[in-house]
């Protein structure tokens, strides 16, 4: 929480004054017809109402917010619930900036809230008015806009260089292939096939550059295979070497994607998990699968998407590096290309979903998000309940 701010009192009357007198049954009509978040607390702090704008950003509905205390919609609620009850003691309104708030479902909204006191005539109880602006959509709009371009300014010099580089490659190896075929000595062919087998490994190399050539392969995937027969990969790799948490919500629909380059995705982020996690005691990768309601993808507002988080708890990633991370060639290890990230994300961005990082010393997480559909007008999203019906 940034800064609170009380309000003063004022000749106009409105949602920052001290009290605001109304009946009960304006509220519904009043509620119903704001575009911002609106929540109604009774005296005891238990919700008495919410618009349709905060069943949106807390990820409920009415029904099943009513009569339920704060702290039981919002996690860490304990922060902001003695400057609530103290506006409800003293009367007096405030407004607080950039307010994290943890909801059930591990996902976190910051707000502005300002919030106001009501009370019902004659001699009624009184009430306090939250009115929530939700900041959280609007910096992953900013951070996700202004990431995509620099990715792209990124991709298209990448797509350029490595244009450049291909064009002689086929050079090097047609001029090697000639002179191998006019060597009087087959011993001296071990050289051209050193020059060959060089420009062949540049070229795959220059290709991964290039990213996925072929348009996606759309059919109906289960996530919770792909990441079992990820696993089975890393696992063929390195034998028991790491503990696989798995937290899976087993009434995920299916995902309309392209298999195989799903699969390649998850595996360039799990093969660079368990790379980093060499030097770490117990080494621990977490895999969780969830649907999130009302997400907001670059620009487009998602009813539900699917998040995975891929969780490991290594050193993790140099604060230099953390912004570039998706970036072609940028490794944080000497023997890495710094190729795996780049196309993991343009993979997900091929979806129309999005990829976030977060990470601290002991712990980084990967975030991806995907669109249950890739129709071109967004399609027809699973409704909540053929999620729980799954």
């Amino acid at each position: 929480m940034e800064s609170t701010t009380p309000h003063t009192n004022g000749n106009n009357r409105g949602m920052g004054d001290p009290e605001i007198r109304m009946d009960r049954s304006s509220d519904r009509q009043i509620l119903d017809n704001m575009v911002t978040a609106v929540v109604v607390l009774d005296e005891s702090l238990c919700i008495e109402n919410i618009n349709s704008a905060a069943e949106s950003l807390l990820h409920t509905s009415a029904p099943q917010a009513a009569a339920q205390p704060l702290k039981e919609l919002i996690m860490r609620a304990d922060e902001i619930l003695p400057a609530l009850q103290h506006a409800l003691d003293a009367r007096q309104p405030y407004t607080a900036r950039d307010v994290a708030l943890r909801l059930p479902d591990n996902i976190t909204e910051n707000v502005d809230f300002t919030v106001s006191i009501i009370h019902r005539p004659p001699d009624g109880p009184r009430s306090l008015v939250l009115e929530l602006t939700p900041l959280t959509r609007l910096k992953r709009i900013n951070k996700d806009g202004a990431s995509v371009a620099r990715q792209e300014t990124a991709r298209q010099l990448i797509r350029g260089l490595a244009h450049e580089v291909k064009n002689p490659l086929g050079g090097i190896r047609g001029a090697a292939q000639l002179l191998e075929r006019e060597l009087p000595d087959d011993t001296l062919k071990e050289y051209t096939s050193v020059i060959i087998n060089e420009a062949d490994r540049l070229k795959e190399l220059v290709d991964s550059m290039l990213g996925p050539q072929r348009g996606l392969k759309l059919e109906a995937v289960n996530i919770l295979r792909v990441f079992e027969h990820v696993i089975q990969l890393i696992e063929a790799e390195q034998p028991g070497f790491i503990r696989w948490v798995r937290d899976y919500d087993p009434s995920l629909p299916d995902l309309e994607a392209d298999e195989a380059q799903l699969i390649q995705a998850i595996l360039n982020v799990l093969r660079n998990a368990s790379q980093a996690l060499q030097d770490t005691d117990e080494p621990e990768i977490q895999l969780r699968t969830r649907v999130v309601r009302q997400f907001t993808i670059g620009s487009v507002r998602h009813r539900l998407v699917m998040a995975l988080e891929i969780i490991d708890n290594g050193p993790g990633i140099d604060q230099e590096l953390e912004e570039r991370i998706f970036f072609p060639m940028i490794s944080g290890r000497p023997d890495g290309t710094g190729l795996g990230l780049a196309i993991t994300q343009n993979i997900i961005s091929q979806h129309h979903g999005s990829i976030q990082v977060n990470t601290r010393p002991g712990q980084t997480s990967f975030s991806i998000y995907l669109p249950f559909t890739q129709s071109s007008d967004g399609g027809t999203e699973p409704s909540a309940k053929e999620v729980s019906d799954k």
